[in-house]
């Protein structure tokens, strides 16, 4: 396709603010879910209470997964605006169901993500950030007006 064509991407609208926020929070779990793997390895993947933190959160091998399964969904869901706010609800609700269930699992046997309360904070930030980035106002810079 030519420049022609209308394929100059000068047409385009730039990056919005719940997409760079959603492209960034992708970015940051999918490296700390990569990193996880060379703290814990790939052995005992639903280990409870491993000992093996990264910055004193503590992870195990399915943890890591998550976060490499959140972070890959930021990366991709950033490319549009409604892509953006779809991935804050996917925050919003899977790391807020996530921090309520931390608030019980801790220290518990049955705990598969083998989270502490470093971990639980964490979570309700990152739902906290997906209702940011699934409901905070957009303006277009030519209008004026509020995008969706």
């Amino acid at each position: 396709m030519s420049a022609a064509a209308g394929n100059t991407g000068a047409d385009r609208r730039g990056m919005t603010w719940p997409q760079m926020l959603a492209l960034a929070i992708g970015a940051i779990y999918l490296i700390v879910g990569i990193v996880g793997f060379f703290v814990t390895g790939f052995d005992d993947f639903f280990a409870h209470d491993t000992d093996e933190t990264i910055l004193g959160f503590e992870v195990n091998p399915f943890h890591n997964v998550v976060h490499i399964l959140i972070g890959a969904a930021g990366l991709a869901l950033s490319r549009t605006l409604a892509g953006a706010r779809t991935y804050g609800w996917l925050l919003a609700v899977g790391y807020g169901a996530t921090f309520v269930y931390g608030l019980f699992a801790v220290d518990q046997e049955w705990d598969f993500l083998s989270l502490n309360w470093a971990d639980n904070w964490l979570h309700l930030v990152s739902a906290l950030a997906g209702l940011v980035i699934a409901l905070g106002p957009v303006r277009d810079a030519v209008t004026g007006r509020t995008r969706t």
